[in-house]
């Protein structure tokens, strides 16, 4: 008995090869979902007070509670997109 290991018939020659999952657009739509959460997260930071008896109504303006939150969730959403886009 030969034990040969013998191609389907249909398969390319470079079935062997190994195939990366993602191209290079994937990960420049990746990179620019996590420049985006970042710069969420960023504008998310501070509007405390430095004393603790004292209240400041910074921490609800526009930049902290709107703005941030936009640029978050379309972090989440472009990073979504890069995981289902596909290359031609």
């Amino acid at each position: 008995m030969a034990t040969e290991i013998t191609k389907k018939k249909g398969t390319p020659d470079n079935a062997d090869e190994k195939v990366m999952p993602f191209g290079r657009q994937n990960y420049i739509i990746v990179l620019i979902g996590i420049a985006l959460l970042a710069l969420g997260f960023i504008l998310m930071l501070g509007g405390g007070s430095d004393d603790p008896d004292v209240f400041n109504e910074k921490m609800f303006d526009f930049q902290h509670i709107t703005l941030s939150t936009i640029l978050i969730l379309a972090g989440f959403v472009v990073e979504i997109v890069a995981i289902f886009w596909k290359n031609k």
